[in-house]
């Protein structure tokens, strides 16, 4: 989104070239390669654990990630800062983490029904809803050329029809409970309308100019409260609550584990629909699927009871759907898309009372405060230091789980995993210093 902000900032000397359309897509692959390693401690849900615990457990994780992250890249000086600039964007970071929470919930029940090669792609149509609204609230793709209208309409066909076809192979897999696909199917799909819907606040937050590691530090107070207040509601109070998470301690190293990556993933997806908008960066992040299939198919043996055409329907339906987001995060915006985007931000800056000239630097990833040191906190300390005690706390009380896994396959997802973090996060620094 770089012509979106020509004149609102200029780049040091130390920094990349790389176009913020380049660097989007790179994030949005990166993303995606986290958030699908980040589902796969959602198989303990097979082990006996109820989704509401497995959900709880990622979360604490997430709280966990989403202050230590921001705190060792930027520093609570800086996140307090661009909070103070942008109190507005409170209340929408507080939403966008109530509805992740629920979503995430609901994934958790997906997986137990279907398994997670097969529900990951049909949660993925948030890619549909996060485009509906991209067009509709934030003029994504005003302005745009009709190749490039062809190129999101035809992957947004594909998208659907390849989640028909996953919808399709359920039903050789789960013939055992009467209507467990069905309740599967569901809870996929909207936890797909519910996550697409949270790229709203996502979005109106980095056309005002808020920076994507102040804004999940409040995220993480919607969703903690969210998950919270569910298993108050299903266990039945506060004290059968605690109850099962003591019982379930035993395993909630390895969603805490799943939720922390979680948030890397999802930094790295909130810079894609930073710079290249939820249009187009949500389904780029969405391949996140050939990571659950590799998880679920390769590490989990989900694919062993399925016969040939079970595994060429789901293999197919997943092709279809990946070439429907590829379809649509390559069409790029032309510039006089650019200038739609340009008003929903200027439009953004007048209803707020926020100064247009910094706002259109700080999206074209030039934020003054990036390059500003703000001195480090004593209590950024005992931050990473409490992060760390959760890990060895949790870790010291894990045992193994009755779950099968093909270790060596793992550690190739694992490494593979890693890879993206560090190619990807340098490249971010270079361009952006992370703005």
């Amino acid at each position: 989104m770089s012509e979106v902000a020509a004149s609102g900032g200029r780049h040091s000397a130390t920094r990349s070239t790389i176009s913020l359309h380049k660097l989007g897509v790179f994030c949005g692959l990166s993303a995606a390669v986290w958030l699908g390693s980040a589902e796969a401690p959602t198989k303990l849900v097979n082990a006996g654990f109820s989704p509401f615990l497995i959900s709880m457990g990622m979360v604490m994780g997430a709280f966990v990630a989403r202050w230590t992250i921001p705190t060792l890249l930027k520093g609570t000086g800086f996140v307090f800062v661009d909070l103070k600039e942008k109190p507005h964007l409170l209340v929408w970071a507080l939403v966008g983490g109530m509805l992740w929470a629920v979503a995430n919930t609901l994934t958790i029940f997906a997986v137990r029904n279907v398994g997670l090669a097969i529900a990951f792609p049909l949660w993925n149509t948030n890619s549909l809803v996060g485009l509906f609204w991209g067009c509709l609230l934030f003029r994504e793709l005003r302005g745009s050329r009709a190749k490039d209208w062809a190129k999101v309409i035809g992957g947004a066909a594909a998208i659907v029809g390849g989640a028909a076809v996953l919808a399709v192979a359920t039903a050789e897999q789960n013939t055992g409970t009467p209507g467990k696909a069905a309740v599967g199917i569901i809870a996929a799909l909207g936890a797909g309308v519910l996550l697409g819907t949270m790229y709203i606040p996502y979005r109106k937050a980095y056309i005002s100019g808020m920076n994507p590691l102040s804004f999940v530090t409040i995220f993480t107070f919607g969703e903690l409260a969210t998950v919270f207040v569910l298993g108050l509601v299903f266990f039945g109070g506060l004290g059968p609550l605690v109850a099962e998470l003591d019982r379930a301690r035993p395993m909630l190293f390895w969603p805490f584990v799943g939720g922390f990556c979680w948030v890397i993933g999802d930094l790295f997806q909130q810079y894609a629909a930073k710079y290249i908008g939820i249009g187009r960066g949500i389904p780029l992040s969405n391949t996140n699927q050939l990571w659950g299939l590799a998880w679920g198919a390769l590490v989990f043996g989900e694919f062993a009871a399925l016969t040939t055409s079970g595994k060429a329907l789901i293999l197919t339906g997943s092709m279809i759907m990946i070439a429907g987001a590829v379809s649509i995060s390559m069409a790029e915006p032309p510039p006089s898309e650019m200038e739609n985007w340009r008003a929903a931000m200027e439009r953004e800056c007048r209803r707020y009372v926020l100064n247009a000239h910094e706002v259109a630097a700080v999206v074209g990833g030039d934020d003054p405060l990036a390059d500003t040191k703000h001195p480090r906190r004593w209590w950024e300390i005992l931050i990473v230091t409490a992060a760390s005690g959760v890990f060895v706390w949790l870790a010291a009380g894990t045992r193994a789980q009755q779950i099968y896994a093909n270790l060596p396959w793992m550690i190739v997802l694992i490494v593979g995993t890693i890879i993206p973090l560090g190619l990807c996060g340098t490249l971010l620094w270079r361009r952006t210093r992370f703005s």
